[in-house]
């Protein structure tokens, strides 16, 4: 009887225990839609291949400094009527937490105190896992749209070592 009582007790406290840990301080409502049709990626735009070039570690003096960016275009054609404008929504791993710059690959010898920043055609910083501003679309069979973006070295460090500085981010296009 007492071994009934005590197993009844011990099940009765991993109950409330699960209830504790299953207290909630909010909730999030996560919306979206599939839709049927989208753009298509114009040859080329799935693979996109941007040459930051050679910079002397001289360019990015101290934290912060930037490296001329270098523009880069995802092309989208045959866009239907049911969607009028794209942002662009940019992957990848994020630089000490700064989900501003993308962290160089790490290889052998690889750069240090340095990442990739991505812009708009504005010069705005487009932050990591989060939607560019809204291009508007062209519709029609053959109609090219370009989304242009620019990506430049960006100084994290006052001292920026050389090395190879290769990084990559994948990219999702959001309609509207």
């Amino acid at each position: 009887m007492k071994k009934n009582l005590l197993a009844i007790f011990i099940a009765s406290s991993s109950i409330f225990a699960v209830n504790n840990v299953l207290a909630a301080d909010g909730t999030i409502d996560f919306t979206g839609e599939i839709i049927d049709n989208a753009c298509e990626l114009a040859s080329g735009s799935d693979a996109l291949k941007v040459n930051l070039g050679k910079v002397s570690k001289t360019a990015l003096p101290s934290t912060g400094s930037t490296a001329a960016a270098t523009k880069f275009t995802i092309k989208l054609i045959n866009c239907p009527t049911t969607v009028s404008s794209a942002a662009v929504k940019f992957d990848a791993e994020s630089y000490s937490g700064d989900d501003s710059v993308i962290a160089l690959k790490k290889e052998t010898g690889v750069a240090s105190g340095v990442g990739i920043q991505i812009t708009d055609d504005t010069n705005t910083v487009v932050p990591l896992f989060t939607a560019s501003k809204i291009y508007p679309l062209k519709t029609g069979a053959g109609v090219v749209n370009n989304l242009d973006f620019r990506a430049r070295y960006i100084a994290k460090s006052d001292t920026v070592t050389a090395g190879p500085a290769n990084g990559n981010a994948t990219f999702t296009i959001n309609y509207n």
